[in-house]
Order: C-alpha cells, then structure tokens, then sequence
C-alpha cells in the first residue's frame, strides 16, 4: 500500500464514524475548464463528515466537488474518496465533507 492508499483508507475509515441510515437528495458539482456541471442523487447514509451517496455520474477518487444538500439548500465543499460499484441508477461514492457547517444535514448526531 502506498502512502497515497493509506490517506485515502484513513480518509475512509473517519466516514464511517457516527453513519445514520437516511436518504436525503443531494447534488454535486464540479468544474470541468470553465463550466460547472452537475448531477443529482441520494445519499444512503450520512455522518457529520460526510456520506454514501448514488450519483449517475462516474466521479474519479480525489476529484474536489461541492456537495448541495437538496432538503436545506446548503452546500459545502467536499472531495470524493471512495468509488465503490455501479448500481441501477449510479455508482456508490464516498464523499468528505470539508470544513462542513454545523446544519449541513439538520440532524445532531
């Protein structure tokens, strides 16, 4: 394992921390040159530092996004850390929430 493996399991391993199962509509966007693109889906579960989420889109692992909490409208930078399978309707995505604000999910956990 490389040191780049081991941040990116470190990474992981601090998202399963403290998960509720919960299906909240999400979308992230990145930058691709000058334009914004974007996709929506859900999250599978959820924690303070980040979630589970399904996204039609196949995102690339260290790739910077901002994730939009559809429920509440607030959004915050995050980075994808884990791709797991492509499911029905998406690929399974770790995403870690940076510097997230305290009512990113209206939930206390």
């Amino acid at each position: 394992m490389n040191a780049n493996d081991a941040s990116t399991a470190e990474r992981a391993k601090k998202l399963r921390a403290r998960r509720v199962n919960s299906r909240v509509s999400i979308a992230v966007e990145w930058q691709n040159g000058a334009e914004t693109l974007r996709a929506e889906g859900f999250t599978m579960d959820i924690s303070p530092k980040g979630c589970l989420a399904i996204i039609p889109q196949n995102l690339t692992v260290g790739q910077e996004l901002r994730l939009v909490n559809l429920l509440n409208g607030v959004s915050c930078p995050a980075v994808m850390i884990w791709r797991g399978h492509e499911v029905g309707k998406g690929w399974e995505l770790g995403l870690e929430l940076v510097n997230p604000p305290m009512d990113f999910w209206d939930l206390d956990f």
